[in-house]
């Protein structure tokens, strides 16, 4: 994937492109790329390592820092340009009746260009400064829809 997509010129924040001379070892020709470990027992992944993309809201490679809370859901809409929004299922105690009932949330997090997702997987997001109106998480893994039909899987009510 190509990072100059965007009408202005992307670059890493974190990486001086002006060196005089190049100080760079004959196979890697690609030059510096700023990478960070995120904590929290995440591993970072390899096309963050190896990529050409550049996303400043990426945890990864970019200005945005993990902290608070760590969530899990199910993706259910990829519409968003790097952003997706995932259903959350939990249980809700009424007290009245002593029973359960379903409920379910959803929230919006942004897609870092590292990961290929689709509807149904599940990810792990995690909790950063809000980067748009809606969106205050990241996502930090993916683990693929263990059914066939992702689509159908991403309403059904699961819990983590």
């Amino acid at each position: 994937m190509d990072a100059q997509h965007e009408t202005a010129y992307q670059k890493q924040g974190a990486v001086f492109e002006n060196k005089k001379r190049i100080l760079t070892n004959k196979k890697n020709k690609k030059g510096t790329r700023f990478v960070r470990n995120v904590g929290l027992g995440i591993k970072t992944p390899k096309e963050a390592v190896e990529g050409t993309y550049v996303d400043k809201k990426c945890p990864f490679t970019g200005n945005v820092s993990i902290r608070g809370r760590i969530l899990k859901g199910v993706v259910i809409s990829t519409k968003m340009n790097r952003t997706l929004v995932i259903r959350r299922d939990y249980l809700h105690f009424v007290s009245k009746y002593r029973r359960f009932e379903k409920r379910h949330t959803t929230l919006a997090a942004h897609l870092s260009p590292a990961f290929r997702v689709k509807e149904g997987d599940v990810v792990t997001v995690g909790e950063c400064r809000p980067l748009a109106k809606t969106v205050c998480f990241n996502v930090l893994a993916v683990e693929p829809c263990r059914e066939g039909n992702g689509a159908a899987a991403k309403k059904t009510f699961r819990l983590f």
